[in-house]
């Protein structure tokens, strides 16, 4: 891609992304995540009406009396995006390939945060963690990951989530809001999840293409895995064929919503085809409620 091309699809993303963050996204996200990031202030006597909750036991069996722990909103955050660019990602049926929705998304999410003065950083990830910019401020920051999601050209084109999640844990050591972004065309990344979710406020974001789900029926076709480069030749007249594929992607999605569900994160799926804003808001009120 030519200097002059990135340029022109950089500030087109920029110009329709900020615009979605001031107008829309930069309110509903400070509500929805803001404050789920506090810090310990100070301990003091309980009063009437105190969360329980917080009751400090070893102050409280010190001095015979109750206390609380007093916490207050952290004035800032970081905001980490876990973004898959394995190489199934580079498909799509419909409006766009999904690489490019997840372009989109990650430029809202990350205008949305440095107008609320948060650090974002983010991780590149397909069979092993490619990339690591770490969190930052600021404008040229943000264009900068968005020219890295335009150019970026991975080394593998597999997908390994447990990796990637445990790649954050080990370099996020403070609470961190973290959007992990995907297709989710994996397994066994459950406790990798689970561990992530206990450290992290964690969301997922699946991205999603109609077309992919369901085989059409037009004969023998040749078939490429985009991860793997395998190719086989499929009979999608049949509708036993047709059917083991549809099946496929019912247990795999299926998969992971259970998989979500366990680990106590919140998910929404995102389609190439679909506009993304409702989706969002009603993830972002989701968490409001």
């Amino acid at each position: 891609m030519e200097a002059n091309e990135i340029f022109k699809k950089v500030r087109r993303i920029e110009i329709k992304t900020r615009a979605l963050s001031q107008q829309i996204f930069a309110g509903q996200y400070h509500s929805a995540f803001k404050g789920r990031g506090m810090a310990f202030s100070e301990v003091r006597q309980y009063n009437y009406g105190d969360d329980v909750r917080f009751i400090d036991w070893n102050v409280t069996a010190r001095f015979n009396a109750p206390y609380v722990k007093i916490f207050e909103e952290e004035r800032e955050m970081t905001v980490m995006l876990l973004i898959d660019v394995s190489g199934s990602n580079l498909f799509g049926t419909r409006k766009q390939f999904k690489s490019e929705l997840i372009t989109e998304i990650a430029a809202v999410l990350s205008f949305s945060a440095i107008y609320n003065n948060d650090k974002v950083g983010v991780i590149f990830f397909s069979g092993e963690v490619e990339k690591f910019i770490p969190p930052a401020k600021g404008k040229s920051h943000i264009l900068r990951i968005i020219r890295e999601l335009l150019t970026y050209q991975p080394s593998e084109t597999q997908t390994d989530i447990a990796e990637a999640l445990r790649f954050l844990t080990n370099v996020s050591k403070r609470k961190a809001t973290v959007f992990l972004i995907s297709d989710f065309v994996d397994r066994g990344y459950e406790q990798a999840l689970k561990i992530a979710a206990n450290r992290h406020d964690l969301v997922a974001l699946n991205i999603m293409d109609t077309g992919e789900m369901t085989l059409p029926n037009i004969g023998i076709i040749e078939m490429a895995d985009p991860e793997t480069g395998r190719r086989i030749w499929v009979d999608s007249a049949s509708k036993r064929v047709r059917d083991t594929y549809g099946q496929w992607w019912k247990e795999l999605i299926t998969n992971n919503l259970n998989t979500f569900r366990r680990s106590g994160i919140d998910t929404v799926q995102l389609y190439t085809d679909r506009d993304y804003v409702p989706a969002l808001l009603e993830l972002f009120r989701r968490r409001n409620g």
